[in-house]
């Protein structure tokens, strides 16, 4: 199977009190993007890294410096991560990939059996639009909302001012998009508001939308701590001591 990955990387890493952009910012002695990129290299054919206009030069020469080949794509305004992948969705249209896979770029934590899981169910499910791993977190960041069937109806997000439950599903900010989805995400643009929080447009709005048609194949993460993303220092402690877990274990 073919796949790209898109990795949305124009976030400039403030809230980290970082002096490079985030996705260059070390955790446990990598750089995210090397994380990223040593992670996903043995399923992905191709990687697009959306960036913005003044991280771009040295995106790039990190990437020399790891001998890594990678395709950047510009967003030009910090308006969120759906427009981010849009920026990135002609270059990944353009590589004739039978998946598309997107992960933020903080998304450190992930684990290589989910990955390897990803992989696995997306052929078992090959008529789902997305196929993505989940977490059932305390106090969570986001919320999936399903009807009786188990069909996701609803995303709630505590960026953007939701009333949040104790308990909730969250994503792992890790997804895989058939060739209809990527298209159709500029179909759903089209109509999406900004965030009452944020002014920004999300990406995770888009799932229960596709779902009304569209089947959307869910799965476990392999540790629930998954799922963090690094946006603060205390973050970046945690997803390191996790880090250090995995490889003493």
């Amino acid at each position: 199977m073919r796949r790209v990955l898109i990795i949305p990387a124009a976030g400039r890493g403030s809230r980290l009190q970082a002096d490079v952009p985030k996705v260059l910012v070390q955790v446990a002695g990598r750089t995210m993007l090397e994380h990223l990129l040593i992670k996903y290299r043995d399923y992905v054919s191709a990687v697009v890294v959306v960036v913005s206009p003044g991280a771009e030069a040295g995106v790039r020469a990190h990437c020399r410096t790891l001998g890594e080949n990678v395709v950047t794509a510009v967003q030009h305004r910090p308006t969120g991560m759906l427009d981010a992948i849009l920026a990135a969705a002609p270059a990944a249209a353009a590589l004739n990939a039978d998946r598309t896979w997107i992960t933020w770029c903080d998304q450190v934590a992930i684990r290589p059996a989910t990955v390897a899981r990803l992989a696995a169910v997306e052929q078992d499910h090959a008529d789902a639009a997305i196929v993505l791993p989940t977490a059932d977190r305390a106090d969570p960041y986001i919320h999936f909302l399903r009807d009786p069937s188990g069909r996701i109806t609803g995303v709630l997000q505590r960026r953007e001012g939701d009333a949040m439950p104790p308990v909730g599903e969250s994503d792992a900010g890790l997804f895989s998009l058939s060739p209809t989805a990527l298209d159709v995400l500029g179909v759903f643009s089209e109509s999406v508001p900004t965030g009452g929080g944020t002014a920004e447009r999300n990406f995770l709005p888009f799932i229960p939308w596709i779902a009304q048609t569209t089947p959307v194949h869910t799965f476990p993460c392999s540790d629930p701590f998954e799922a963090i993303g690094i946006n603060t220092p205390d973050d970046l402690r945690e997803v390191e001591r996790f880090l250090a877990r995995q490889v003493g274990a």
